[in-house]
């Protein structure tokens, strides 16, 4: 509507309700236009207000998909001690052809569902197709969502839950169990969510500095692992094991390096636009051990936002404000 843009809280994002196997669909999209190289997305840049915590800047313009915009993200790791969200921030939509703004939404369902949809969008690529054991360390939302992910693109039967605190793995397999119909088993160290596990979500806060946990030899031959806290959980040798080690963006996994983030991780040997449109392998091999290191893009919120503002407006959800 000229002259207004539609206002999207959380509560109406969530209220759209758009199904996860969706998401993964739009984002498999974007990632093909990406390995296409018809995306245009520099890397984030960003502002630090507290140790391990970040405010970032995300455009992002998919022409085909007729979608530009940028989310302005938080997260904030000792936000759970004040009853907080890690993860908070806004999300803007510009029409791509006058650039004026016709959408503000709550970006926190979104971030949660595109993570873990872009971690199932490499699974589908890179993980054994019969894989039935997943482990997840850290059980909050995105150990959630990252489960709902999987499930939609693989056999999920058992799941091994590890969290730091043990009550929040509890939550988390009464919910889960209940929600997807997997058998929840919780564990009481790292290695024991691992070492069975045909894929591993690690799911921690993102640090700059962290003391991992994930050794050598514990991510089994055939596994696939979706660290979407960063190295933050992962030994530079049990990285460096994998035969295939990925990320979902070359020229931001280097930003990132330069910045101080994996000082000692690998070089990746594709990005997952090139793995979606063929340009390089995924998995060839059952015993291959693969890791995709995503970092969490613009693509993918820009890929999920227009869909969101479409239904919304569809359903009569949000509120019309004056620009």
């Amino acid at each position: 509507m000229e002259g207004k843009l539609l206002y999207l809280s959380r509560k109406d994002v969530e209220e759209v309700a758009m199904p996860m196997g969706e998401v993964i669909g739009l984002l498999e999209k974007a990632f093909r236009e990406k390995g296409l190289g018809r995306v245009e997305m520099p890397p984030k840049p960003g502002i630090h207000t507290r140790k391990d915590a970040f405010i970032h800047a995300m455009p992002a313009f998919i022409p085909s998909m007729g979608s530009a915009g940028i989310k302005w993200v938080g997260g904030y790791p000792e936000n759970y001690k004040k009853g907080l969200p890690y993860i908070s921030g806004l999300l803007i939509l510009n029409d791509v052809d006058t650039g004026i703004p016709y959408a503000v939404m709550d970006c926190t369902w979104i971030t949660a569902l595109r993570t873990g949809a872009a971690s199932a969008l490499a699974a589908k690529y890179l993980a054994r197709p019969d894989s039935e054991v997943m482990g997840v360390l850290g059980c909050g939302v995105e150990g959630r969502t990252n489960l709902m992910a999987m499930k939609e693109v693989l056999p999920l039967k058992r799941v091994y839950a590890y969290d730091i605190r043990r009550a929040a793995a509890l939550r988390y397999r009464e919910e889960m169990e209940d929600r997807l119909g997997v058998e929840v088993v919780v564990v009481d160290e790292p290695k024991k969510a691992v070492v069975e596990s045909d894929v591993v979500v690690t799911a921690g806060p993102i640090l700059k500095h962290p003391t991992p946990t994930i050794e050598k030899g514990w991510l089994k031959p055939g596994g696939f692992a979706s660290p979407v806290d960063f190295d933050s959980y992962w030994k530079p040798e049990a990285l460096a094991e994998a035969d295939k080690y990925a990320t979902d963006d070359m020229a931001q996994y280097h930003y990132y390096r330069e910045v101080g983030y994996f000082r000692d991780a690998p070089e990746p040997y594709a990005d997952l636009g090139e793995i979606v449109t063929g340009r390089k392998p995924g998995r060839e091999r059952s015993d291959e051990r693969t890791i995709s290191m995503n970092l969490g893009l613009a693509l993918d919120d820009m890929a999920v936002a227009p869909e969101i503002y479409n239904r919304a407006v569809e359903k009569g959800i949000g509120t019309w404000l004056p620009l």
